[in-house]
């Protein structure tokens, strides 16, 4: 990350807006960038001094003096005098065109109006003769006004329930990478150091509650090196570690529900730059991160879901 790339993330570091992954590497490149920091500084005094101003409620009979300064809704829409024009011929005044169409049998057509604008036609008024309006005609106008909202507020209901799923699955996949890459630098990404299951998954006992399938698969090029413990979802899960090649995965495997976004949505091919991989399976949940590229999580479910499926190595 670069100072380009940096300064516009500091507002949103300092308010602890960001992702893990981004946190770290904005914090990462503060640590040698002097200009950056300077910079940061300030907007850290510049947050202080806001939390530090006082705050002022607004008066308790504000929100009456509004609603009081606002028009009735039930008050009667007045109905404008008939405009009269003259009779060249006749020297007598005449209804307009519009007078004449009441005549005609149009005096109960009436379009509601939505705060001084013409809306969707609707019946309103009163038939009776002459077409005096009803008490209340402003009502189909409130009504018109009221199921707009409601539509709206319908709708928006729905944007929120399809979008909070995905906006969870993205804030899990953000901590999933962040515990990838701080395994990685820290040097300390196993707890558990064998090629052994029989020597990794009994690790596990007693740590977390519940024991998580481990297999070997270096016959299928994924060998198995170890596993450790993490913190993702708010959850402690089990982190089994594989090789390929180079490369290495982190296979993050709890039981459904247990930590992380309940959907079984496929997870984003890549993500700065990691393929990542979401699967159920054995009964259990896997996530798998990498910084290969996707084909290896696609071997690597093979592999894993095949020897699962033919129900594992045993013991």
């Amino acid at each position: 990350m670069n100072c380009d790339e940096a300064r516009p993330l500091l507002d949103a570091s300092v308010d602890r807006e960001l992702s893990a992954a981004d946190e770290w590497r904005v914090r990462e490149h503060l640590s040698g960038c002097a200009p950056c920091r300077d910079a940061a500084d300030v907007v850290q005094a510049i947050s202080r001094t806001a939390r530090a101003a006082p705050y002022h409620r607004a008066p308790p009979d504000l929100a009456a003096r509004i609603v009081a300064a606002l028009p009735p809704l039930d008050a009667p829409n007045p109905e404008p005098a008939p405009r009269m024009v003259a009779d060249d011929d006749a020297r007598v005044a005449k209804p307009t065109r519009a007078e004449d169409g009441k005549k005609a049998g149009f005096a109960g057509w009436r379009w509601p109006s939505f705060g001084g604008f013409g809306g969707f036609g609707a019946f309103g008024g009163s038939g009776a003769a002459g077409g005096a309006p009803a008490t209340g005609a402003r009502a189909p106008a409130f009504a018109w006004s009221a199921l707009g909202v409601l539509a709206l507020g319908a709708l928006g209901l729905v944007a929120a329930l399809h979008l909070r799923e995905p906006a969870a699955t993205g804030a899990f996949v953000d901590e999933l990478v962040a515990s990838h890459v701080r395994a990685q630098i820290s040097g300390r990404d196993l707890d558990v150091i064998s090629t052994d299951r029989h020597t990794v998954k009994p690790w596990f006992n007693g740590r977390i509650d519940y024991a998580p399938p481990v297999e070997d698969l270096d016959a299928q090029g994924f060998p198995l090196v170890g596993g450790r413990l993490d913190y993702v979802g708010r959850e402690r899960v089990a982190v089994l570690v594989y090789r390929f090649r180079k490369h290495v995965i982190d296979v993050y495997v709890f039981p459904p529900g247990t930590s992380g976004p309940q959907a079984d949505a496929a997870a984003p091919p890549r993500d700065d730059g990691y393929a990542l991989a979401h699967w159920q399976a054995g009964g259990m949940t896997w996530w798998a991160v990498t910084d290969a590229g996707p084909d290896a999580l696609v071997g690597l479910r093979a592999a894993l879901d095949a020897r699962l499926a033919g129900g594992g190595s045993g013991g």
